[in-house]
């Protein structure tokens, strides 16, 4: 892929720069597989999980200008990409709990989440075996295999011989589209049901408009990079918000009795700390509402 002047990527072919774009991924995931399957570093698994996204988002977002084999089923790849999310949203609330909430704790309280801990380490080792089984699985080498064999000698619809500055517009919309009215940019508590889902919703949409301008990136450096950044920063807090969210599931779940009874600090802490990106989200999200904000999103559209 050419990787210096963006007038060279601007003249390549869709399907060139698309199956660079996969072979890198794809490169990625399998350099990975190796380190996640020792799980002596869950930050392995993290970066896999990255790349995987990153690889279904490119295949989605160029689909039109792709011949693909049947075997490259989005269905088969969207549930290797649960799997690995499963195992992965684990690590992150141990760790959240561990290197973040625990040492501000009392000891009384920790002694409380001591149930707690030991599920969540009951369910992280169920569903890393599930992992383990899709990592060596067939249809997952399958898969692998298939796309390793195609990029040797990619097929390319008419489309895909066509200039990748020519299909800017669709190339862009195709992660953006929508994006701006979802309701989750107006939720107005990360408490209430409703709009925790709307902003998880919100949250997925983010990742896909992030992954697929970062595509296009060398097209326009100026214009598409801070929009990276900003919908990097957006999904984040969100992040943090769901996280927090999970061990409040939890903790409900597992306590014999009510959180604000049994581990009152750790609550504290937790409300402290989603509030803080709570005020955060509204800071950054509000101008994505204005309309002089969305026209400059959508001037992305045009060279």
């Amino acid at each position: 892929m050419p990787d210096g002047e963006p007038i060279a990527f601007a003249s390549s072919p869709c399907g060139a720069v698309a199956s660079a774009l996969v072979a890198e991924r794809l490169r990625r995931v399998v350099a990975l597989q190796g380190e996640v399957l020792s799980d002596r570093d869950p930050e392995a698994l993290h970066q896999m999980r990255v790349s995987f996204r990153r690889l279904c988002s490119t295949l989605e977002q160029f689909a039109p200008a792709l011949n693909l084999p049947d075997a490259v089923d989005p269905q088969r790849i969207a549930r290797i990409r649960r799997r690995l999310g499963l195992t992965r949203d684990l690590d992150v609330l141990r760790q959240r709990l561990d290197q973040q909430l625990l040492p501000q704790l009392p000891e009384r309280e920790i002694r409380q989440l001591k149930p707690l801990l030991k599920q969540l380490k009951r369910e992280r080792q169920l569903a890393f075996e599930d992992l383990v089984d899709t990592l060596q699985g067939r249809r997952y080498l399958k898969l692998l295999a298939t796309l390793q064999q195609w990029l040797k000698q990619p097929v390319f619809t008419p489309l895909g011989e066509e200039p990748l500055a020519a299909w800017r517009p669709e190339l862009v919309q195709a992660v953006l589209a929508g994006l701006t009215s979802l309701p989750g940019w107006w939720a107005a508590s990360p408490y209430d049901s409703e709009a925790i889902a709307q902003l998880h919703r919100l949250r997925r949409r983010l990742k896909k408009a992030r992954y697929g301008l970062s595509n296009l990136e060398p097209l326009d450096p100026q214009q598409f990079e801070p929009w990276v950044n900003r919908f990097r920063q957006l999904q984040d807090l969100l992040g943090d918000l769901n996280d927090l969210e999970l061990i409040d599931v939890a903790l409900h779940r597992q306590l014999d009795g009510e959180p604000d009874q049994l581990v009152p600090g750790l609550c504290s802490l937790m409300a402290e700390r989603r509030s803080c990106s709570w005020q955060e989200w509204q800071g950054l999200a509000e101008p994505l509402r204005s309309a002089q904000t969305r026209l400059a999103l959508n001037a992305l559209s045009h060279a």
